[in-house]
């Protein structure tokens, strides 16, 4: 489990989210991605800056650091593992991915490696 926010892994997320689709990362197209306004994306996006773990340029393109990318690959990870997870144990794919919106942020570092090895083996 990290340290971090619920908000803030969900931003970083989000920021990797885009990336991966190859969409804008702006202010506006995070705002869209996570149905928030675009003031709480400007004073998410300070924070992530002060953290460390995103650039952002004025008015521009956002990219992370090195530190926010290991940080919001990790989150990734765990939201697709546990997605599969509970697909596989027959969870309905729209409950699947409000449920592991919530766990992804609790879960401890034991639980998610057995699901993981249970991902592979089944």
């Amino acid at each position: 489990m990290s340290e971090l926010s619920k908000s803030t892994e969900d931003y970083l997320e989000a920021i990797l989210i885009l990336e991966l689709n190859k969409e804008p990362i702006k202010s506006c197209t995070i705002a869209d991605h996570l149905k928030v306004s675009k003031p709480a994306v400007h004073k998410a996006m300070d924070e992530l800056i002060s953290f460390g773990f995103i650039q952002k340029e004025l008015y521009g393109k956002i990219s992370f650091t090195p530190k926010g990318r290991k940080i919001a690959k990790d989150v990734y990870d765990r939201h697709t593992t546990l997605n599969e997870f509970l697909q596989k144990i027959g969870v309905s794919e729209t409950t699947s991915e409000h449920d592991c919106c919530l766990i992804e942020h609790v879960i401890s570092k034991e639980t998610f490696e057995k699901i993981k090895e249970f991902n592979k083996k089944n």
